[in-house]
């Protein structure tokens, strides 16, 4: 690290000119290339993707592998009759226009033979069926349908082909980095001290993404993972930079040269940057084990923006400190250098909040750890009653399209209309093809189903298909139930005694598998990452009790993060106020992310504040002093970045998009509690509970366990390492700055 430091200081003008041709030629190969993001996603293996096999191999295949879907066009009539020629002849017009839009394949319309049933007339509403291929331009159909709206006509389109994914940001993250930006000046008092941390994370999450949208043309990914690497890369990021300009800026207060202070910074905050760089990419790259591919791209993509922003941080960032020298120190520490006072400028003598925050906690540990984890339990809780899901348009704001769409879809044709259920049944022989007749004729009479429709079996037919409509939304509780109910109890008491297989999808169905499938591999992940917590932190403290409570620290700030969107996301709790609607189930993927992103940056804090309590103990020996100097030290740095964490992930909490707002939102209020009550609290109270035996290893451990230096090369001499008198009945700690 000492050589990559002097390198990056001494080659500066041609460190900060290999970014920019970076920059450059990832933005030259984006404008040749462009990207080639998919929201396709390999379903795992489900009744679901059984169903949709078997459609395919019926010929169904193109609804079946997504390249063709139904959307609705509905429309409802205030004074003027549903089928009155005047409007008919509108909406003909219409529905013309719309069949010749590129991508439209075919349109039903309820003034057809083909139709008759898209007609509610008591309510006076009907719709249209588009079937479209996967390079449809929603926003041309609905331009295009709204030309309908006018007196006595409303218009609104929906369903699967015209649901709409969420997309990038729409540059609410500018404002948690000028939020940043004004923490920043406000700790250093410094425009340079405060700008560089901005600079190196944009200039580390902008060449990633880049980076992110060549590598799309290789690799399956959806375009929300440029949101999610920009919500992750801008807030390590900074981090990262954070930390190290905070050393750099102490060393050079401490009559240190610009190069030795750049070399110290980097051989210090530096190293602790790379291992909780590396903690945070294993954890996310661990969400293969989820097995879906698109998270799993997800993943993978913010995993290149860690990684960028790790790099600009120990290659960039000490050619910007070089470039710009003393300038990054403020007036009064100028002040101070140049009256020949080198340390703090701090000119009250009162000593800082962390200082005295830490001394609290030693005094009272008891007590500090009750009530951290009172606060912790408390907002946790309501993870106990998180359901997973996929919210559908009912649960969007008032006065959206989808809201719109939903508001008049459902009263005139049931909530379950755009929940339907695909029964794909194989019948090889006469005897299955009654039972599914029966089947059929039996649905309309099971509790939830609304409607059913299927046409009659043809003689020698060996695959058969029906559609489902609950009576209940696709987000509720009862048509999940339903679903259940089909596959355990209704089609396996038809098909007994028969060769009759009959498999449940659709794309309801399939929401519930996917679900499904990633909560029950959660607890997999869950238990890798904090099994993964425990090792890294053992390797770099050479503890057994510190990793434990890390690991342990760790799970509690995830189950923060998951209990914090099930109040407001599931609950309602605030969502209106988001601008994302009412409360809804959790989309799936959100919980995944949070656990994978949430313990790379837990890990984070715990490295700096113990790696700080750690260079204290390898000098002192004093368990007490090493847990207050690391608290003190660290705490206006962790709290600083903690706040920025908060304003950039929760920028992205008023994105309007209830997927990115819900990762935001978690993240943003996980962290601030995991900086402020755990590290700074809860760890600390701990420690000082359990004493000397927090640096305690066993000697066959130490033996096997590799080295990994985070404090950088120690100016403890070996001997007053091996005090026998350091920590009675526990193993010698050879310090890993040895190293």
């Amino acid at each position: 690290m000492t050589t990559l430091a002097r390198w990056s200081h001494r080659r500066r003008h041609a460190v900060v000119g290999g970014w920019i041709l970076l920059l450059v030629a990832l933005a030259v190969a984006v404008l040749t290339q462009g990207a080639a993001f998919t929201d396709k996603a390999a379903l795992p293996d489900s009744e679901s993707a059984s169903a949709y096999a078997l459609l395919a191999e019926m010929g169904a295949g193109a609804s079946a592998d997504g390249s063709t879907q139904n959307g609705t066009i509905v429309w409802h009539t205030t004074g003027l009759a549903i089928d009155d020629p005047a409007v008919q002849d509108q909406v003909r017009s219409m529905l013309t226009d719309v069949a010749g839009l590129p991508g439209v394949e075919q349109v039903v319309s309820p003034y057809d033979p083909a139709g008759a049933r898209q007609v509610n007339p008591e309510v006076s509403t009907a719709y249209a069926t588009v079937t479209v291929d996967d390079g449809i331009d929603v926003d041309q159909v609905r331009a295009t349908a709204d030309t309908l709206a006018g007196a006595g006509l409303e218009v609104a389109i929906g369903g699967q082909a015209f649901s709409e994914l969420p997309g990038a940001s729409h540059g609410t993250e500018g404002i948690g980095i000028i939020a940043a930006l004004v923490i920043l000046f406000l700790v250093f008092r410094s425009r340079w001290a405060a700008f560089l941390p901005i600079l190196v994370g944009v200039v580390g999450v902008g060449t990633s993404l880049l980076a992110v949208m060549v590598g799309s043309h290789w690799v399956d990914l959806a375009d929300t993972s440029l949101t999610m690497g920009a919500l992750i890369g801008l807030g390590v990021g900074i981090d990262y930079a954070l930390f190290i300009v905070n050393r750099h800026r102490k060393a050079l207060m401490a009559g240190a040269s610009v190069e030795d202070a750049i070399t110290t910074a980097i051989g210090t905050s530096g190293r602790a940057v790379i291992f909780a760089g590396l903690t945070v990419i294993v954890a996310l790259l661990g969400m293969v084990v989820v097995g879906l591919g698109v998270l799993t791209g997800m993943g993978q993509a913010a995993a290149v923006t860690v990684l960028f922003t790790v790099l600009a941080a120990i290659t960039l960032l000490p050619a910007l400190l070089g470039m710009l020298g003393h300038k990054v120190l403020s007036r009064a520490q100028h002040d101070a250098l140049a009256a020949g006072r080198p340390g703090s400028a701090t000119p009250t003598g009162r000593a800082p909040l962390s200082a005295r925050w830490a001394l609290l906690v030693q005094r009272a540990p008891r007590r500090t750890a009750l009530a951290a984890l009172l606060l912790i339990v408390t907002l946790a809780l309501p993870f106990a009653s998180m359901r997973v899901g996929n919210a559908d348009a009912s649960s969007d704001p008032a006065g959206s399209p989808t809201r719109a769409y939903a508001d008049l879809i459902g009263p005139a044709f049931g909530e379950g209309f755009d929940a339907t259920l695909v029964l794909a049944a194989r019948t090889p022989d006469a005897a299955s093809a009654q039972a599914f007749t029966d089947l059929v004729a039996a649905l309309p009479d099971v509790d939830g189903v609304a409607v059913v429709q299927a046409a009659p079996l043809q003689d020698g037919q060996s695959i058969a298909v029906a559609a489902v409509v609950p009576t209940t939304s696709a987000q509720t509780q009862e048509t999940q139930d339903l679903v259940n109910s089909l596959r355990d109890e209704v089609i396996p008491a038809a098909a007994d005694g028969t060769a009759l297989q009959v498999y449940v999808g659709g794309e309801t169905a399939t929401n519930i598998d996917l679900s499904q499938a990633l909560m029950g591999r959660l607890p997999l992940y869950l238990g890798l990452i904090a099994l993964l917590g425990f090792v890294l932190l053992a390797m770099a403290f050479r503890s057994v009790l510190v990793p434990l409570v890390g690991a342990i620290t760790n799970l509690a700030t995830i189950c923060v993060g998951l209990g914090v969107i099930t109040a407001i996301f599931q609950l309602g709790w605030g969502s209106q106020l988001l601008g994302v609607g009412s409360g809804a189930p959790i989309m799936y993927i959100v919980p995944v992310l949070i656990v994978g992103v949430m313990f790379g940056l837990s890990m984070d804090y715990q490295v700096f504040l113990v790696s700080r309590m750690h260079e204290e103990w390898t000098h002192t020996r004093d368990n007490a002093r090493a847990v207050r100097v690391g608290v003190s030290e660290t705490g206006r740095v962790i709290g600083a970045a903690a706040t920025i964490m908060l304003c950039v992930f929760a920028s992205f909490g008023f994105s309007g998009e209830r997927i990115v707002s819900a990762i935001g939102i978690g993240m943003a209020l996980a962290v601030l509690v995991d900086a402020f009550v755990v590290r700074l609290t809860l760890v600390p109270a701990l420690m000082h509970l359990i004493g000397s035996r927090n640096w305690a290893y066993p000697r066959w451990a130490e033996r096997i366990t590799p080295r990994v230096s985070i404090e950088g090369p120690s100016e403890v001499a070996d001997d007053e390492l091996e005090d026998p008198h350091a920590l009675a009945g526990a193993t010698t700690d050879r310090t890993t700055s040895q190293s």
